[in-house]
């Protein structure tokens, strides 16, 4: 696709790699909407970066109809791209889980991703559009005390394959993104960005991947696309 005048959402557009991503696509021309809880902490990087910013909680569903035609009304059209990126994660060795963290993180990585692409749905398919799931590697192999978060990208991977068999005859191209490890701010409590390690991925890196993906021609699609730091150790 041509990203120059595409009109492109971003969840979790306030830091890492949705930052780093509604960033790169704004330097391609893009215009971006980035979405996040934190309404102040959205407004500034949306000033730094030259997006437009919409509070959004993804936990919230009630609101996503709403949120879809105000994004369009705000954009001035469909919106040709949606990148699921939001996301968090809740860590526990079993014997240690409770209903409440998995209620949790599914609510934001799984049933508000999936009801949030919903009510884009009908502008997506207007478009011709495009789907961007940021899945994990922890969605293709499982580790220790992470039956929750782990769980929950391996539910977004299927999501993706089932939205792929039934998007395709709409010219929908849906696209999951598998980072490895990433120095950003996820699961840090005070929600600082971690610092930048020599050896291991930025942000930049995935928002890479993703524009790469994202850029090739519509007659073909990338469904599922890896992204591993070449040496960490």
């Amino acid at each position: 696709m041509q990203l120059q005048n595409a009109t492109v959402v971003v969840t979790g557009g306030s830091s890492g790699i949705g930052k780093a991503t509604a960033q790169l696509l704004i330097e391609k021309g893009a215009k971006v909407l980035i979405t996040g809880r934190n309404a102040e902490k959205l407004e500034k990087v949306a000033q730094e970066i030259g997006a437009t910013a919409l509070a959004l909680d993804m936990a919230d569903s009630e609101q996503f109809a709403t949120a879809a035609q105000k994004v369009q009304d705000i954009m001035g059209a469909p919106i040709d791209v949606l990148i699921n990126n939001a996301g968090i994660g809740e860590f526990a060795p079993l014997g240690e889980l409770s209903l409440e963290q998995f209620q949790k993180v599914y609510m934001t990585n799984v049933f508000g991703l999936s009801l949030l692409t919903q009510a884009f749905l009908p502008q997506l398919k207007a478009q011709k559009g495009n789907i961007v799931n940021i899945a994990s590697t922890a969605g293709l192999k499982g580790f220790a005390t992470g039956s929750i978060y782990a769980s929950s990208k391996f539910a977004l991977r299927g999501l993706t394959q089932c939205w792929q068999a039934e998007l395709r005859p709409h010219n929908i191209r849906v696209q999951l993104v598998n980072p490895s490890e990433v120095t950003t701010a996820f699961n840090q409590k005070d929600r600082v960005e971690r610092a930048e390690e020599a050896k291991k991925l930025r942000s930049q890196e995935i928002a890479h991947a993703i524009a790469s993906a994202l850029e090739m021609d519509d007659r073909g699609f990338i469904p599922e696309l890896t992204v591993w730091a070449t040496n960490p150790f």
